[in-house]
């Protein structure tokens, strides 16, 4: 046993382990488990199983999550033993030929991708960088390594509190939120996309995280009355009709409530549709549909539907394999409830997503892509795509829903929601998408902007003399069109350059002028062109005329040879001050990058961090920028330039005030303003800047901005404004 567990962390390892072997049942022979132990032995001999960068044991970590992919992915034999060993053969321990011959060629692959991947993260700590491609292309080459990285980054965020580094936590909360809740949404596994988000809220904007916790605790028991009360005559009647079925209620993540409160700029109490309903129906695949339809009959029977929100994933499931009926149907008391209609066999798979599909496909091998994978890999081939455009349109096909449509021959094809006539052209040949002009559609026609519904049957019309334009990149919304109709436009400007730089050197030759290519290049950049392509785009373009800038080239041939001839100019003693001697040091209230100060700093304006905030640093062309960790622009600065961040706290004492904006809610009565600024004017070194108030609906809400010292001061104000008679919330903005 490893030296470096502790009394509790060997009793959890153990309780672990036996859960890992129970989890993955006859998978694993009991030959497996003895050269399992013997590896794993020789390796906790060796210290083979140190703790990581992020200070948690290995050994523990490796464990649990195995213990994840198993139990709640459901993995089995080749990836629980890919996750176990592939620590060792990173570290020399054993080799792949030593896995290939004693657990597989199968289990010795995944291990080769995992090690891939765990290589590009030593690289550097920012995913969105110029590895970003390969990372994906190495989880593309086999689905179970996607499954298994998400398994382990669900881990850690579990593990996140106990990770001491700041920086490292909200590194792991921006990738779970930007890269691994998408990933696990696109593969089905719902239950953990949700947990990951949750999590990520909770490390990044903690405050907001724990306010929705305790709304929701404080109505649970309101709640589970109300699901009771909907839930009731439903069994009676499905009972009636002797239908086996199991019903549950379950409330929306804290994260997509969220959301619902952001996008819909309303308060908790106005949010109705908190939770939802799942039947699950325990039925044989023969029956599963029309017992699935059965039960909503039944339900819109007795309680009023929503017509736009009854979505059919049983007729066309979703790539990933996702099968359900849902509807949103007026309850009692005027709410929306969600109710979600499936078999035992369609939530298993929605639980557990590719997983449940090789099970009940019957692939041994735990092998094989979707239409999905293939797609991506197909995008990540083309190296014009940036790191930011692939991840902007990553995500977006990821959490897009999807629709459905034709050729005239009936092929069937899966595009996002809002994919235009454009996008259906490119899905079907990139040729076809080059040379599209239009289509038709159910026999009208339509331009290529046209936004496509599900059912509709497309005919592509195209011309020979089409080629792909600028402003297609606005009417294309699929990865697949936009990469292609890039490289497009990349070739024809290449081609265009080349002609401009021929039509140039041409005059040059025909005015007898003999050309110097680093006076064309102090030329170009005197015209402001930042690269020597903008220049001859220019004049391909027509907005740069060669005869002018001919011109212009003999007239700075002219001036700096006129320079030249003035050399009786000393510039011994020329001084010029640099940019930076026009700044002034502010008090040394910060310490940067663990020792550093005396370093000039500002703070940022997107989230107004004042003395006491937890806080950390960004690098910017404007110099350092002191950002909340909490700021809403954190996930994207740690996610686009990790490489950035240094680390930031707050040393001596508060030296200034610092403007805080505070967001109240209260009954409407004007005397509650006027206690506000009563409650303020009486704090001392505090001053109220401003305060914006508005009513509606006999509430007032509104904002009020104070200059104070630091995070104590700004709590103490909280709390006193909170105990103002009519106040009902008071947040920081």
């Amino acid at each position: 046993m490893n030296d470096s567990l502790n009394k509790e962390e060997r009793l959890d390892l153990l309780t672990t382990y036996r859960h890992l072997l129970r989890s993955a049942g006859d998978t694993v022979s009991t030959g497996d488990k003895e050269k399992l132990k013997c590896y794993i032995s020789d390796s906790v001999a060796a210290s083979g199983y140190e703790k990581d960068v992020y200070g948690l044991n290995s050994f523990l970590r490796t464990m649990h999550t195995a213990l994840i992919v198993s139990d709640e992915i459901g993995l089995k034999r080749s990836s629980v033993f890919a996750v176990l060993l592939s620590r060792l053969v990173m570290q020399n321990h054993c080799t792949l030929a030593d896995i290939e011959k004693d657990f597989g060629a199968d289990t010795a692959g995944i291990i080769r991708g995992l090690i891939k991947t765990y290589e590009l993260y030593g690289k550097n700590a920012a995913i969105d960088n110029e590895h970003f491609r390969t990372l994906l292309i190495s989880f593309a080459e086999d689905v179970r390594v996607i499954l298994i990285m998400i398994a382990e980054r669900l881990y850690l965020m579990r593990q996140a509190k106990s990770i001491a580094n700041e920086a490292y936590r909200l590194q792991i909360a921006a990738e779970a939120s930007f890269l691994y809740a998408p990933l696990s949404h696109k593969l089905g596994l719902y239950t953990i996309k949700s947990e990951l988000e949750d999590l990520a809220l909770k490390f990044r904007d903690r405050e907001t995280y724990d306010s929705i916790k305790a709304k929701l605790n404080e109505t649970k028991r309101s709640r589970d009355q109300y699901i009771a009360a909907f839930i009731a005559p439903i069994e009676e009647k499905l009972k009636a009709l002797q239908l086996n079925f199991d019903i549950k209620g379950r409330t929306k993540s804290i994260h997509s409530i969220h959301n619902k409160l952001l996008k819909q700029k309303i308060e908790f109490e106005r949010i109705y549709d908190l939770f939802a309903i799942r039947i699950i129906l325990d039925t044989p695949v023969a029956k599963e549909k029309a017992e699935c339809w059965q039960v909503y009959s039944v339900i819109t029977d007795m309680y009023q539907p929503n017509p736009q929100r009854l979505k059919d994933w049983l007729s066309v499931p979703k790539s990933n394999g996702y099968e359900s009926l849902h509807t949103t149907v007026m309850g009692q008391e005027g709410r929306w409830v969600e109710v979600q209609i499936r078999s035992k066999r369609m939530d298993e798979i929605a639980e557990k997503g590719l997983a449940a599909h090789w099970k009940y496909k019957g692939l041994k091998s735990e092998s094989g892509l979707d239409n999905w994978l293939n797609n991506v890999r197909e995008v990540l081939e083309h190296k014009d795509a940036s790191p930011s455009d692939l991840i902007d349109d990553f995500k977006m096909d990821l959490y897009d829903d999807e629709i459905f449509v034709f050729t005239p021959k009936g092929d069937l094809f899966q595009l996002p929601k809002n994919a235009t006539v454009l996008d259906f052209a490119f899905a079907v040949h990139t040729k076809v998408g080059s040379k599209c002009i239009s289509a038709r559609i159910n026999g009208k026609n339509v331009p290529i902007k046209h936004k496509l519904k599900s059912g509709d049957q497309v005919e592509i019309l195209t011309s020979p003399n089409q080629t792909p334009k600028q402003d297609w990149l606005n009417i294309a919304v699929t990865s697949k069109a936009r990469v292609k109709i890039k490289q497009s436009l990349k070739e024809q400007a290449a081609t265009q350059v080349e002609l401009a730089k021929e039509l140039l050197h041409r005059r040059f030759k025909n005015r007898k002028i003999e050309e110097d290519e680093s006076k064309l290049m102090r030329l170009i950049k005197k015209l402001g062109y930042k690269t020597v392509t903008d220049f001859y785009a220019a004049i391909a373009q027509d907005c740069l005329d060669v005869n002018t800038v001919i011109d212009h080239y003999l007239e700075q041939e002219k001036k700096e040879q006129e320079l030249s001839e003035q050399n009786n100019r000393s510039v011994e003693n020329y001084y010029a001050p640099t940019p930076g001697e026009t700044i002034t040091r502010q008090e040394d209230v910060l310490v940067i990058d663990k020792n550093l100060t005396g370093i000039d700093y500002a703070l940022a304006k997107c989230c107004h961090p004042i003395y006491g905030d937890e806080i950390f640093g960004f690098v910017s062309s404007q110099g350092i920028k002191i950002h909340r960790i909490n700021c809403p622009n954190a996930p994207s600065l740690f996610k686009r330039y990790g490489y950035r961040i240094v680390q930031s706290r707050w040393a001596g004492k508060s030296g200034a005030n610092y403007p805080v904006t505070l967001r109240v809610i209260g009954h409407d009565d004007i005397g509650i303003v006027t206690n506000i600024t009563s409650v303020i004017s009486k704090e001392s070194g505090m001053m109220l800047r401003s305060i914006n108030v508005d009513s509606k609906d006999g509430l007032f809400q509104g904002t009020v901005t104070v200059l104070l010292s630091d995070t104590s001061a700004m709590d103490g104000l909280i709390k006193k404004i909170r105990a103002i008679k009519g106040i009902k919330q008071v947040s920081r903005y």
